[in-house]
């Protein structure tokens, strides 16, 4: 038994997936739901307030009025979106979370919102020369493989109009800093983040260099059955995010340390980048 537990414990290959489902897993998406609607949490999003924020800042910097096609990517409930809509964008959200999107959609039908939500995987997005604003908010970038990273900024490029401007944000050094590789575990005797039942859940944190992450939860429930979920992370400098940007076609380029509009500083855990294609 102890020998199969390690074999899972062991430090994977970089970006290796998950080995079930995560954003539309019936227990974990209604937890990830949840999370995304807790004003005061900064789990799934960012605290309400500092969302408001963010919209009011990104009408300052792309106003509907010259930005009115907005394309929502990682949309999830639409927090984002909602807001947007009322600022005087047309909005087109995309989420890889069914619940998500179907509670994104109810509240528009409710509220009469006329936000266009897809449930998608934006991975597989083919739009060509259509929105003048495109956002990728909460660090949604950083958790995809080079390739898979590569692979959307051209998906990005292509679907943007020509003076059209990307907005997301990354991690940086800082939001690693000091914490170092582990293991730990704990028992779930009853419902869970993970699962309805009982279950066993071990956490590791893994060092890929100097800027790659990985968080793994690997769970088992009261049947042995393993489930094992990672949640990779790509960190920045700003040269390194140039660098990737430039290679993607884009070429004025503005870095904030959040998607408020602060100012960047060299101990800022995030970067907002805003590109123009």
């Amino acid at each position: 038994m102890l020998k199969e537990l390690f074999k899972y414990l062991k430090k994977p290959k970089l970006y290796a997936q998950n080995t079930c489902k995560f954003w539309d897993d019936e227990h974990i998406s209604k937890g990830l739901l949840e999370a995304h609607l807790d004003p005061q949490l900064e789990a799934s999003s960012r605290c309400h307030d500092f969302i408001d924020k963010s919209v009011e800042w990104i009408t300052e910097i792309a106003p509907s009025s010259n930005y009115k096609k907005l394309l929502d990517l990682g949309c999830g409930p639409g927090l984002y979106a909602e807001r947007l809509f009322k600022k005087g964008y047309k909005i087109t959200g995309i989420d890889f979370s069914k619940r998500s999107i179907n509670y994104a959609m109810d509240k528009a039908c409710e509220r009469n919102q006329d936000i266009n939500y897809i449930y998608k995987n934006y991975l597989e997005i083919n739009y060509n020369n259509e929105f003048q604003l495109v956002t990728l908010i909460y660090c949604d970038f950083v958790v995809l493989s080079d390739e898979h990273r590569e692979i959307l900024l051209k998906k990005i490029y292509d679907s943007m109009k020509v003076g059209g401007r990307f907005i997301f944000d990354v991690f940086t050094l800082k939001e690693f800093e000091n914490k170092k590789e582990n293991n730990t575990w704990y028992l779930s005797e009853g419902s869970g983040f993970w699962k309805s039942e009982r279950h066993i859940c071990f956490e590791s944190h893994f060092i890929y260099e100097r800027d790659v992450r990985l968080d793994q939860f690997t769970i088992i429930d009261k049947d042995g059955k393993v489930d094992i979920i990672r949640n990779w992370f790509k960190v920045y400098t700003k040269d390194t995010i140039i660098k990737e940007i430039k290679k993607a076609g884009f070429n004025k380029i503005e870095i904030y340390s959040d998607v408020t509009g602060k100012p960047y500083f060299e101990e800022s855990k995030t970067m907002c980048i805003v590109v123009e294609k």
